[in-house]
């Protein structure tokens, strides 16, 4: 669970007493954002006092955790202990999570060039981690954000159901893509084809969205935990998860490009995945994802994904 901004308490917080009253000593308020208020509870524990309606796969996202707890990794993840609902409102008892964020979105704060070797270190450690637990049914049944389906469904294997969707994501507003990338449904067709023709791959559990604030790391360095799966949370490639990261570590800063063909090239040599690979995985997650918070250059991750798509090897070969 992640230790949210905004956390400061209202001085007549009532969730406070509540938790209080059912045994728990010590309660504070540690984090606030989009789906509710965070309470540390004591002896690891925390719970999330929901703002609005959890998400509609809610009970899938609860069984991955419970399926990623179930190996030994070198960091924690999410894990909810109990539901309950208290006068219509849910409440989850989550395991709380350690560290601190490894560094702040680079939509907030501009990256430095040299990219650190604790930090790309750190990254291999996680790819590695997600890589060694097997994907399983419930990771295969989530819906990516923006879709109507579950990913795997009519698919057996990852590389045709990810462009069944890249089909999909491309006809929902692809005119809008289309209007700020050239030869745009060539492109769309050369990059359909990289991924079906990509060759057998093991089936892993995929975050799909390891923004450095999702890496959790201790005093050395080390990733202590991960969290905030769901957005592109799956079954698959373990290579998609190292091609996404090497793409959205750093998205908006001065050195964006050069960060992600750096991370890129390291991927490939540490983790021992095709370049051409990744490059096709890249311009897929830009293709899925577009359209998710805007249809113009107005919106950041639009321009961002328009910027990708133009200097994909392989959208734009």
């Amino acid at each position: 669970m992640e230790n949210l901004p905004n956390a400061e308490a209202p001085l007549s917080d009532p969730w406070l007493a509540y938790f209080a009253d059912r045994g728990h000593t010590g309660v504070r308020r540690i984090g606030a954002g989009v789906e509710g208020v965070v309470y540390r509870l004591g002896e690891g524990r925390a719970a999330k006092v929901w703002s609005g309606r959890p998400p509609a796969d809610f009970d899938l996202v609860r069984q991955v955790y419970a399926d990623l707890a179930q190996h030994p990794l070198p960091f924690s993840t999410p894990e909810i202990f109990d539901v309950e609902y208290q006068e219509d409102v849910l409440v989850t008892y989550e395991r709380e999570l350690p560290g601190d964020p490894m560094r702040v979105d680079s939509a907030h704060t501009a990256h430095e060039r040299e990219l650190p070797t604790q930090q790309s270190d750190a990254l291999i450690a996680v790819l590695r981690g997600l890589a060694a637990v097997p994907g399983t049914d419930a990771m295969r049944q989530l819906t990516v954000q923006g879709d109507d389906r579950p990913l795997w469904r009519d698919h057996d294997c990852f590389r045709d159901a990810l462009a069944a969707l890249a089909a999909r994501a491309a006809a929902r507003h692809g005119a809008a893509l289309a209007a700020y990338v050239p030869d745009f449904e060539a492109g769309v067709e050369r990059t359909l084809k990289a991924l079906r023709s990509l060759p057998d791959a093991p089936v892993t559990a995929i975050h799909g969205d390891l923004v450095p604030p999702n890496i959790h790391i201790d005093a050395t360095g080390r990733p202590v935990a991960v969290l905030d799966f769901g957005f592109y949370t799956t079954a698959g490639d373990p290579a998609f998860e190292a091609a996404v990261a090497a793409a959205i570590w750093d998205m908006y800063g001065p050195h964006a490009e050069e960060h992600t063909a750096e991370l890129t090239r390291l991927f490939a040599r540490e983790l021992g995945y095709a370049p051409a690979t990744l490059t096709a995985y890249q311009a897929a997650y830009a293709l899925t994802t577009y359209d998710l918070f805007g249809l113009d250059d107005r919106d950041g991750h639009f321009r961002w994904c328009t910027e990708q798509l133009r200097r994909n090897a392989v959208f734009s070969a």
